[in-house]
Formats: structure tokens, sequence, C-alpha cells
């Protein structure tokens, strides 16, 4: 009997003290390190918006997190979780004794481990700092972390940590990244209902996720509302409302990348920057994009792709015809697929990049044309050339010398010959600067480079800054290699009235709400109103009835000038409204020659005229007519009308050019 005694004393002081015994093993055997909660620094989310901050991407690495502050997230959110979740959570110093003893019982009945209830505290640390498994050991590691953890962190800094590391479904992590996601809603702008949802999700998210099981989902936010209710947090007008309340809930993917050419190229300003966390820093991105325009722009430059599919279609079927008829002809072997294009458009008076597509499929090819590739411009180039002999007194009156003549230039040692031709292979001895512009004659603009003098362009040229022109006439043609973005930021010379633009993407960069980053408007002065406008008429001239014929847009005024390098390897379209400046290219990705049809004007023009028609839908309060400048004179020369200046004066006061003094070179 005494045995029997003593060893029922032995099992209940062995029972009393294995618990304690457990415990303290499991304390002094592990390191309970706490510094990533303390230090909680997680991955954040990037993001890009348009300049009406409309959201263009998200990027991260893993994890699409937002962080909110304690104090940016609403008191009505911390209710709603500590009702749902942990009701004593202010009171306790980490884990709920009784929620203990109900999770052990639990483990006894069944036999094995179970999930028993946790505090958020307790959540918190299994999320971070241990893993998911329903072992008895890791409930203790548990307790004892979330006690470590409460004697380091207030309540507040323990639900930030919370709210921002907890899953709430559909890829989301943390509270404001699902407010987001869920509703396309800043946190402070969330319903009571909205809240529930959200509060409700980290027990299942993939149960209780609106987008799948919306049902369920409100179901789950009404337990939350009426635990609210019974605590008596909220009164019975706004519990009847809630429960009321179907929430709209938006299926949007993680990235939404809305403008991959603009994500890309975010990424390499970045870069350029020296900023190498873009995926992981939380950064908000404000571009300079205008996301309805940048839609347009990529619809724009497709069709114009498609419509010289179909020409090229057709010019192969009329070949075919030509060699059954003859078969001494010889077809233009021309590969198609290489066939590509881009788009950039500009805030003449800013500088703003409005919409940017690097090619006709983001998918086929995902390489910028707009910002990396460089080509030569070709008769997109001359409108400085003119610039320059408007700034220097001449006038689309001016007459100019268009006639053929052979050139001679030493290279390597060995007398070389050059003898350029127009694009129509005739010449008409006279002609007036307006008329050699508009239909792009290559030898008066040739004679006009001669008559200015080589040395004079290339002093006045240095104004627009433009890079690799060349120290030869070769310059006439616009030989030098530029990319759509270069030749579109030159061309604000043109459309701002003589003040240069530099093309610019970011507006600003925050972080952890502060401005790491403000852009500031880059200009050069390039010329005066008057001399600039008078060029811009000739320009529109080049679109009413010259080489642009195919970018005309009814109501809206448009200059512009095309480009197409030798062999039709590169079509330009380059252009500007009163208040927007745009640049087409297309072109073989191989340098090949496109279809020899396929001009400047013809291949680039459907495009531009696409997209300002865009522009018109979009925003038909746009200025639609040029601005006269002071100090412009409007007369009747030959019974056409011409614009003067001061500077550029009308014909008494000029001299004609003599084609009898050019024949003498």
């Amino acid at each position: 009997m005494k045995y029997i005694k003593r060893t029922l004393i032995t099992l209940f002081i062995v029972g009393i003290i294995s618990p304690f015994a457990v415990v303290g093993y499991f304390l002094f055997a592990y390191d309970y390190d706490i510094s990533k909660l303390v230090n909680y620094h997680p991955e954040l989310t990037s993001r890009i918006y348009d300049k009406d901050g409309n959201k263009i991407a998200n990027i991260f690495n893993k994890q699409d997190r937002y962080y909110a502050t304690f104090d940016e997230i609403p008191p009505r959110i911390v209710e709603a979780l500590v009702a749902i979740e942990d009701t004593t959570f202010f009171e306790h110093s980490g884990i709920n004794i009784d929620a203990i003893f109900r999770a052990a019982i639990k483990v006894l009945r069944a036999g094995k481990a179970v999930e028993g209830a946790s505090t958020i505290t307790q959540q918190l640390v299994k999320n971070v700092l241990l893993t998911r498994k329903k072992k008895l050991s890791r409930k203790i590691k548990e307790a004892i972390y979330s006690i470590k953890l409460e004697h380091a962190l207030t309540k507040e800094q323990i639900l930030e940590c919370y709210l921002n590391e907890i899953y709430y479904g559909h890829g989301y992590y943390g509270i404001k990244t699902a407010a987001d996601g869920y509703f396309h809603k800043h946190l402070a702008d969330l319903t009571l209902k909205e809240m529930a949802v959200l509060v409700g999700l980290p027990k299942a998210p993939s149960t209780y996720a609106p987008t799948k099981n919306y049902d369920i989902s409100m179901g789950r936010a009404n337990r939350v509302i009426r635990r609210m209710h019974i605590l008596g947090w909220i009164d019975d007008t706004e519990y009847e409302h809630a429960l009321a309340e179907q929430p709209e809930v938006f299926n949007t993917t993680l990235t939404q990348n809305k403008a991959p050419f603009i994500v890309d190229e975010v990424a390499r300003k970045f870069r350029n920057m020296g900023i190498t966390d873009l995926k992981t820093g939380g950064y908000e991105i404000h571009t300079t994009i205008d996301l309805r325009l940048q839609e347009a722009a990529r619809d724009s430059l497709l069709y114009g792709y498609n419509k010289a599919l179909g020409r090229i279609k057709k010019y192969k079927k009329e070949e075919q015809e030509k060699l059954a008829r003859d078969a001494s002809y010889k077809m233009q072997d021309v590969n198609v697929s290489e066939l590509n294009g881009a788009l950039v458009s500009l805030d003449s008076s800013t500088g703003d990049i409005l919409s940017l597509v690097g090619s006709t499929s983001y998918k086929k090819s995902s390489y910028d044309r707009v910002t990396q590739g460089r080509r030569q411009p070709g008769s997109a180039f001359k409108p400085f050339i003119y610039q320059v002999a408007i700034d220097l007194g001449y006038s689309g009156a001016t007459e100019l010398v268009d006639i053929a003549k052979t050139y001679e230039y030493e290279k390597n040692g060995n007398t070389m010959k050059w003898q350029p031709k127009n694009y129509e292979k005739n010449y008409k001895g006279l002609v007036t600067l307006r008329e050699a512009l508009v239909h792009s004659r290559n030898l008066a603009t040739i004679n006009l480079v001669n008559d200015i003098g080589l040395p004079t362009l290339l002093r006045e040229l240095k104004k627009f800054h433009i890079k690799n022109i060349p120290h030869d006439l070769s310059i006439s043609l616009g030989t030098m290699s530029l990319s759509p973005l270069e030749l579109a930021g030159y061309y604000t010379s043109f459309s701002n009235k003589g003040v240069q633009m530099k093309p610019h993407l970011i507006k600003s960069i925050m972080q952890a709400n502060k401005e790491i980053y403000r852009m500031t408007l880059q200009k050069n002065i390039t010329g005066t109103a008057t001399q600039t406008y008078i060029l811009t008429t000739i320009l529109e001239d080049v679109v009413k009835h010259g080489t642009a014929r195919h970018a005309r847009v009814k109501g809206i005024e448009l200059a512009a000038k095309t480009g197409t390098t030798n062999s039709n390897v590169d079509g330009w379209l380059a252009g500007y409204s009163p208040t927007i400046t745009t640049v087409v290219w297309f072109g073989n990705d191989n340098n090949t020659p496109m279809y020899k049809h396929e001009t400047g004007g013809r291949i680039a023009g459907p495009a531009f005229a696409a997209y300002y028609k865009d522009v018109l839908k979009l925003y038909p309060q746009i200025k639609r007519k040029f601005d006269v400048p002071a100090g412009i004179i409007e007369a009747t020369v030959n019974g056409k009308k011409e614009y003067f200046s001061d500077i550029s004066k009308p014909p008494r006061a000029e001299e004609s050019a003599n084609p009898n003094d050019e024949l003498l070179w």
C-alpha cells in the first residue's frame, strides 16, 4: 500500500514538474532571436504610375507587398481584427493561458497535434520565425517567442508587423496590398464591410478569397461584423448597413503591367541612377506617361504595321505576275519578318514622354527601338538645316538651285566621286525654299548647304546639341545615327517655338513617404518664335500636299517631315501638333531594305495620323491651331501665301540665287 501511495505521489509531482521542465528545456536549448521582427524590413513592392496617378504596374521579387505604418491603418481595422482573432490582445503578454489549455485538451482528445487558438502575436511569430507544422514543440517555441516579442515591441508595433506580414490571398501580402488589389482603394477609403473581408482572410486565404468564393467571403465578413456588434464596438445602424453591403471586388493580375515598354525603361533609368533594389525597395514611381495615349500609340503603330504588311502582300503579288510574264524579271528579296516599328510622343512644352512603344508587339520583341535603336533619320533631319537658313535670313520664298553636281573628295588617299540625286530622279533648276523642303529635294538641300557654307552650318547646328553630326556634305541627307526619342527631343526646338526640351520619363520617386527624386525641366534655347513659326508653316505644307500627305488629320493642324534612307532601309515621320511632338519609325531590324515603295510618308504616315485621330477623340478640347507670334508678316508672293519677319524679309530685300553661278562651280 505504501508503495502504491509513494508511486502516486511521485507521479503527481512529476506531472506538476514536467511541463515546467519541458518549458525550461525549450527555453534554454534554443536561441530565440526576434531581431527579424524587432527590425522588421520586409521586401516591398514598387509601383509605377502614369501622370494622372493611374497604376501602370507593380514590380516585386517574390511577395507583392505595400507597407502601411500604424498611423495609416484605420482604427476600425484594428477593432475588426482584434474582435475576430484575439479579443484580449491588449490585455495579454503574448499568450492566452485559457487558449493554451484548450489546445492541450484538444491534443489529448485527438491523440495527435491539432491547431489550437493563437494570439495575434503568436500568429505573427509563426509566420515569420517558425514553420507551420502542427507540433507541440512548435507551440512551446511559439509561446516563448511571443512572450519575448511582447517585451521588445509595443502592441501597436506588433499590429503593424502583423498587418504588413500576413498573407491575404491572391498573391497579396499585407493589408494595404490587399485593399488596393481587391478593392482598388487606399486603406482610409475602405468601408466597414471591406475591412471585415480583409481581416477575415488570413484564417483561410484561399477559401475566403472574394475573387473565388464571393459568398463565402461575405459570410466570413459578416461574422466579423457580428462579433464587433456583440462586443459593442459598432452600433445597430453600422451593423445593419455593413451586413447589407455587397462590395465590388476586382480580380486583377499581380503585376498589372499595362505598359511593359515603360516598365522596362523605368528599370533602365533606375540602373543608371545606381538604384539596385527596384523590385524590393517599395518605391512609388510617378511617370509622365498618359496611359490612354500609351494605348493609342500601341494601337496606331500596329495599325500602320498591318497596313504595310497588306501593301507588301500586294507588291509581292504584282512582282509574281511580272515574273510570270517575264522570266528575266528579278523580284526584290525582302524578309518581311524583320519589319518592325516604334512610336514616341512628347509634350512639346515640357519634354514629358506621353507615350513610348518600342515595337509592334512586346510579346514578339521586347527590344525598345525608341530608346535603344539608332538609325539614320534621312530627310527627317532636313528641317534643322532649313531652320538654320531661316535664322540666317532666308525665307520660304528664297529661291534655291535644284541641279545635279558631282562632288570629289579624298578617302584613304584616293579621289572619290559623289553624285547625289533627288528621290524623283529629276531636277527643276530653281525652286523656292518652301518647295524644296515640302517635296524633300535633295539637290536643293545640298546646294543650300553650299550656299550657307559648311563651316557656318556646322557652327549654327551646335545650338541644337545634336550628336554625331558628320562634317561633310552628307549632313544634307541626314546620315548621322539617332534614336526616335532623341529625334523627338530635337524636334521640340520647332514645336516649342525655339525652346528645345530634353525628354524625360520619371517625374518623381517616393520611398517610405519621402521624396528621393524630383525631375527638373532641362531646356535649351535654339531660336525665336518668329523664325521657328516660319519653318512650321513649311512643315505644315509637307503634311498638306508634300511627302507627309498620309499623316493628315482633319480638325487639327500638323507639321511634319518624312525621312527615307538609301534603298528604303528606314522610314520616318517626325512632326507635331500645337502641343504634342511625335516620331514614328519603321524598318527592318537587320538593316536590310524594306520594299522599294515603302517611303517614310507611306509607311509611317498612317500610324502618325491614327495616333492624332485618337488624341482628338480622347482630348477633344486639345489645342488645334498653331499660334501666330507677334512679328510675323503675311504676304502673297507669286500668287502664294508666304510668311516673313524682321529677319526673314520679303523678296524685295533678298537676292535670288543664280543657277548659272552654280554651273560654274
